[in-house]
């Protein structure tokens, strides 16, 4: 097989998306765009990838780390300039180059692979992904003569009334002849309406010298998607949003809107889970078989255990483990543990914290930095006062414990082993086994004081 190498084009600002936010780094399903062409065009066996940056440089390189190497194009001079930033790198190089733009995040590995396959079948020395547009306005057409080779492409601001009719498009990716490529880069102008160096003008070069060009027709439009605007930014979001749905939907999980349910790219779901309307599932998330989640939930780098139920609730960078019940209204933060059989209720919130199996903490609760052990019960209200305005201290509950409502247990302390805390106490010492702690003032009773104080507030 010819080696092969990448150029991924990401060095245009993107003033379009009236954002701050560096082009290629717009999400598109909680991943940046360029980072989906780049794990895409990894599918293919290549000897090296190289990305070309402009503005943000230094950020995109924080999402791509090592797995491009980075050339950095200083002024923004067109397609074809931005090519030859990465001469250096690739000039002495034998073998088929692809050149993508890193706002094409739509597009599939196996349309990568098909188009160097037709490359290498056909022996060009360069190939063009295009496909069929149903309003190409905007998009560079690509003409054909009486023997339907490609002869140029026509960037739409320089065509004609003729070459406007046209609706096969060039979608901005293709396969070089290393060589070829970078030597007719050296030839190509920017006598146009833009003063740029545009790549395809490399086509016309090549034919002129009398090289076979070729053209791969994939019949995907939405696939070779541009991202100029945010308008084609959702549009991207709702395609990628439906492909990733019907996967897992062809994988067995049970999605029940998927209108409105949101699965990132990396979430693992295994078949039998339903997933209700109105969920986001992002990050490295994991939901095991017979799990549900939902309505209206946000899941974030969770692995969720068989059987478990969350309903209207938020999650986050947690291990939840089987049959768990959590919600409605649930906030569960990062760094926690809930044991297998635990039951977490409404308006409850867990940090830091490891609850145990069969421990409940049924509403209106905080536990944030607690040791919580198994068949412990957690009455409405209980608070574990964590942090005395600078430091963060750890409360301890022991298996088979009893916290009664309204409880605020002072860290650091520990509740003893089958201990009972009374309603309304304020613990600040350790609880022994075995023991009921009572913490509250002995109550006082006035008779007829009530009155006194109607009294008062007329006068």
């Amino acid at each position: 097989m010819t080696n092969r190498y990448a150029v991924i084009l990401a060095a245009g600002q993107g003033t379009r998306m009236k954002s701050k936010l560096y082009k290629v780094l717009h999400p598109v399903m909680g991943r940046p765009m360029v980072q989906h062409v780049l794990e895409q065009v990894k599918t293919v066996d290549l000897g090296s990838v190289v990305t070309v940056v402009g503005f943000g440089a230094d950020k995109v390189a924080e999402y791509i780390g090592n797995e491009s190497e980075l050339v950095v194009q200083e002024e923004q001079l067109g397609t074809g300039h931005a090519v030859i930033q990465a001469k250096e790198l690739l000039k002495n190089k034998e073998g088929t180059t692809i050149v993508v733009c890193g706002d094409t995040p739509l597009i599939k590995g196996e349309t990568y692979e098909e188009l160097f396959a037709h490359h290498e079948r056909t022996g060009a020395k360069a190939t063009i992904l295009t496909t069929k547009a149903p309003n190409p306005a905007g998009y560079g057409r690509v003409i054909r003569n009486e023997a339907n080779e490609v002869e140029r492409i026509v960037e739409h601001k320089d065509a004609n009334e003729q070459e406007l009719l046209v609706d096969e498009i060039n979608t901005g990716t293709y396969c070089f002849d290393n060589q070829a490529l970078f030597a007719a880069l050296e030839h190509v102008s920017n006598d146009n309406a833009q003063g740029e160096y545009y790549l395809p003008d490399v086509i016309e070069i090549l034919r002129n010298q009398s090289e076979v060009v070729s053209a791969h027709l994939t019949p995907d439009f939405e696939e070779t998607l541009g991202i100029n605007d945010r308008v084609a930014l959702a549009q991207a979001e709702g395609i990628m949003k439906q492909r990733i749905n019907e996967q897992h939907l062809r994988n067995g999980v049970g999605i029940i809107d998927p209108s409105n349910t949101y699965i990132h790219p990396d979430v693992v779901i295994e078949p039998d889970a339903i997933i209700h309307p109105g969920t986001v599932i992002k990050g490295n998330t994991t939901i095991k078989s017979d799990a549900e989640v939902g309505p209206f939930t946000e899941i974030t780098n969770c692995h969720i255990g068989e059987n478990t139920v969350i309903k209207q609730s938020v999650a986050s960078d947690s291990h939840i483990g089987d049959r768990v019940k959590i919600g409605p209204f649930a906030h569960i933060r990062p760094e926690s543990s809930i044991g297998d059989e635990a039951k977490i209720g409404n308006f409850v919130e867990i940090k830091k914290t490891n609850l145990g199996d069969s421990s409940k903490v049924s509403h209106l609760s905080y536990i944030g930095d607690a040791q919580v052990g198994s068949n412990v019960n957690v009455g409405c209200g209980t608070i574990t006062v964590n942090y005395d305005g600078k430091n963060k201290f750890l409360t301890t509950i022991e298996d088979d414990a009893f916290i009664g409502c309204n409880s605020n247990l002072i860290a650091p302390v520990t509740i003893g082993k089958g201990s009972y805390v009374a309603a309304g106490s304020t613990i600040t010492k350790n609880v022994p086994e075995d023991s009921l702690s009572v913490a509250r003032a002995r109550q006082t009773n006035k008779e007829g004081y009530a009155s006194k104080i109607k009294n008062r507030q007329k006068d």
